[in-house]
């Protein structure tokens, strides 16, 4: 009974990378060369492992290069509509070498969107808007106004 208790504690502790198996594993036959346990020679296998970290390196910097361009956008929308700024948001753009801009699609976007903000408080953009308007409508709201202004000052003042 101990046997089979320390048996399974040690392939439970071998299964979590702390060691205790190893005497196991070369009882087996086991070889602790990785390259001759891949098939491959010792350079072969350098070279695979110098791939390998370079196309993860070239991941991580793609991804951390997308989170800054997301936190860029995300810093333009909190300065567009005057939200808090994130301190996440800037440490994140920081990460990515501070020479982060919006993607050219989203560029495009908010350009679109400026121009046409520029364009409706221009001059000419509140001329088409009145251009919009029903002007009955104007009219009575226009006279409501006045109605009520009229009421509150004859309530005011007992002289009209």
């Amino acid at each position: 009974m101990a046997f089979m208790v320390k048996s399974m504690i040690s392939s439970q502790v071998k299964n979590l990378g702390f060691g205790g198996g190893s005497e196991e594993q070369k009882e087996e036959g086991g070889t602790s060369d990785p390259a001759a346990a891949h098939g491959m020679t010792r350079e072969e296998y350098e070279e695979y492992q110098k791939q390998v970290i370079e196309e993860k390196m070239e991941r991580d910097a793609a991804f951390t290069q997308k989170k800054a361009e997301r936190a860029c956008l995300r810093v333009h929308l909190r300065e567009k509509y005057r939200l808090p700024k994130s301190e996440m948001d800037e440490n994140q753009i920081q990460m990515a070498g501070d020479d982060v801009d919006l993607p050219e699609d989203l560029r495009k976007m908010v350009n679109e969107d400026q121009e046409e903000e520029e364009d409706k408080d221009s001059i000419l953009g509140q001329l088409q808007n009145l251009q919009n308007m029903d002007l009955d409508t104007l009219k009575e709201k226009a006279q409501a106004t006045f109605t009520e202004i009229k009421q509150s000052a004859e309530q005011k003042c007992s002289l009209m």
